[in-house]
């Protein structure tokens, strides 16, 4: 959607540079598979308790440790298509009424959002260290283990996916609002 002056509203749904929007788009894609794949062991489950008396064994803990990893997959895009949950009342306004304003509120919101994900993004590598040197798992030895540390390296991935579109956001933010100001 764009304006009169043919500047686009906000800086969501656009391309990004180096194809950014297809690998983000491709991340969600595969934590839309794997909750796929989630859902089909969920069932194999059910179905092997109720009619074999044999479950799949240690389908609590994957699903549990999948949550994680699937939201992470997921955040880079969600960000990008501006589906992250937010309240729009104030910024719907000001695209009207103001903007410049609109658009360097925006900006704000990306880079405050870029200084959490990095926040976040340093305190999780001492995690993923530790699981790694310790061999951390979920389930029972002998029965079912799972690693953790391939969950908490796709929530370092999906953290600096995230924090990388933040950053471009703001860029494009940032670029319309100094394209509004060079226009009027």
């Amino acid at each position: 959607m764009t304006t009169p002056s043919g500047l686009p509203v906000d800086s969501y749904g656009q391309s990004l540079p180096l194809g950014l929007d297809k690998v983000f788009g491709a991340m969600n894609a595969l934590g839309t598979l794997w909750i796929l794949a989630l859902m089909v062991l969920i069932n194999l489950d059910v179905t092997g308790r109720n009619l074999f008396a044999a479950p799949v064994r240690g389908v609590t803990e994957m699903v549990s440790i999948s949550i994680v990893g699937i939201v992470f997959l997921q955040l880079a895009d969600t960000l990008r298509t501006g589906r992250f949950t937010r309240a729009d009342v104030l910024l719907d306004k000001l695209k009207r009424q103001s903007p410049q304003l609109c658009d360097a509120l925006q900006a704000l919101f990306h880079l405050v959002g870029l200084v959490l994900m990095v926040v976040i993004l340093l305190a999780s590598w001492a995690p993923l260290a530790e699981a790694v040197r310790i061999r951390e798992y979920v389930g029972a030895v002998g029965d079912f283990q799972l690693p953790v540390w391939p969950v908490r390296l796709i929530t370092l991935l999906g953290l600096l996916a995230t924090a990388v579109c933040f950053l471009l956001l703001a860029w494009l933010d940032l670029r319309r609002l100094f394209q509004r100001r060079s226009a009027s």
